[in-house]
């Protein structure tokens, strides 16, 4: 059974993924004002392959919603995801205006 949590520290914290008690995978992310920065999305590797970026995104993209936070997704990870689907976060996605 797979679940997922939001761990903050001060700024700092992680997305969690936990698979039967083990924890299968995490984002680095950072909560400043209303901005969520995402930095890196991690799998463990006996878990690769299961779908479990996709869970630990949508837990992410849950709790920028429920928190009205914009995501601004330096992960490479996030940002593919961004840009294949924008309509599906288009809402929020931080991006720079010039």
């Amino acid at each position: 059974m797979e679940k997922t949590a939001v761990v903050l520290g001060n700024v700092k914290g992680e997305v969690q993924l936990f698979s039967d008690d083990n924890k299968a995978g995490k984002m680095d992310i950072s909560v400043i004002g209303e901005k969520l920065t995402v930095y890196h999305t991690e799998v463990d590797p006996a878990y690769e392959g299961k779908g479990f970026a996709k869970l630990l995104l949508g837990q992410l993209v849950s709790y920028a919603r429920e928190n009205n936070l914009k995501i601004v997704p330096l992960c490479p990870y996030v940002h593919g995801q961004f840009k294949r689907h924008p309509e599906e976060y288009n809402d929020i996605w931080f991006r720079e205006t010039i």
